[in-house]
């Protein structure tokens, strides 16, 4: 049985592409799999202050998680700041993480140029604090999207120079883990990009029928093809990525030929689009509220989820502790 990690940022609702993209092959996971996922509060402070919007995102992420169909009796469902372990396996992986390494990261890069009044300790050192979060259950898969796959393989150079330094077998280098096929990437309904928290071009798993409707029938298309079989543009390309995604083959070929023949009517590719959209979010939806709405059921699992979660992070950090050399005088 494989040890499988995964996270999500507090930084807002789950949206479409979330679900389609990770969430819902997380749930096919959890079967014979020990499965770890958590809300990554401490990461989100990277970008966003704490807040009590910061709050209210934390309880939204782990209601869609359990809404989306993660089980807190076949996995363990935590808060990351839940485990205070984890600041001290950061501190300590930071001793042995070097400048010249982090600076040259993209993900530092490119949020630097972002955010040039807020480049933190915390954006620069983001690449530790994952590994941290990886090594501190030794785990043997991390779902990643392409973004991440350079921070994993900096976790797994930490677990090499942590056990080069000190003469020891103790981390596991975890590998990245695709779901085994290609990974499906949902673009935004604004013509570019992918679909995004903070682009405006989603569609939330929280959002119902109505709102669902509104925002595809705005989505951004063109004046239609002038010629057969011509190329798409971008944003045409988004739409049919999107209903690859969401409809039947059937669905998706006929509106192909439509394109392809100069025939399409893109109202009508709309109108499906997003019936076929309800069809997937409208459950997950209904099953928001209900898990909104059960506070009881909410505070068991984040506690059972902090208590299992600890057991891994308590054992891990005494035992580095241990092989660095930390030993009580008396």
């Amino acid at each position: 049985m494989d040890t499988v990690l995964s996270g999500i940022r507090s930084t807002g609702n789950l949206h479409l592409g979330n679900y389609l993209g990770a969430v819902r092959n997380f749930v096919r996971m959890q079967e014979g799999n020990n499965c770890y996922f958590f809300i990554a509060d401490y990461h989100a402070l990277t970008t966003h202050p704490a807040t009590e919007e910061m709050h209210r995102n934390v309880r939204q992420v782990l209601v869609e998680y359990l809404a989306s169909g993660i089980d807190p009796e076949k996995s363990t469902v935590y808060i990351q700041s839940d485990v205070p372990e984890i600041c001290e396996m950061y501190l300590l992986l930071n001793m042995n993480a070097y400048l010249g390494e982090l600076c040259r990261t993209s993900s530092f890069k490119e949020k630097a140029r972002k955010q040039p009044e807020n480049v933190n300790a915390g954006l620069l050192t983001y690449p530790v604090l994952m590994a941290a979060d990886i090594l501190m259950h030794h785990a043997d898969k991390v779902p990643v999207g392409k973004d991440q796959e350079q921070h994993l393989e900096m976790t797994r150079k930490f677990a090499r120079r942590f056990n080069t330094m000190f003469n020891v077998e103790y981390f596991k280098e975890p590998q990245a883990y695709n779901f085994g096929g290609e990974l499906i990437k949902i673009p935004g309904l604004d013509g570019s990009g992918k679909m995004g928290k903070s682009e405006g071009n989603g569609i939330f798993l929280a959002d119902d029928e109505k709102v669902i409707r509104k925002k595809v029938m705005k989505a951004v298309t063109d004046s239609g093809p002038t010629e057969p079989n011509s190329p798409m543009p971008e944003p045409i390309q988004n739409l049919f990525t999107i209903m690859k995604a969401v409809s039947t083959p059937d669905t998706v070929a006929y509106f192909t030929e439509k394109y392809n023949t100069c025939e399409i009517r893109y109202g009508d590719m709309k109108k499906q689009l997003a019936e076929d959209i309800v069809a997937i979010i409208k459950p997950i939806s209904e099953r928001i509220k209900e898990i909104d709405a059960d506070n009881e059921f909410l505070k068991r699992t984040v506690m059972r989820g902090a208590e299992k979660a600890r057991e891994n992070a308590i054992k891990t950090v005494r035992e580095m502790r241990e092989i660095m050399g930390f030993k009580r005088l008396f």
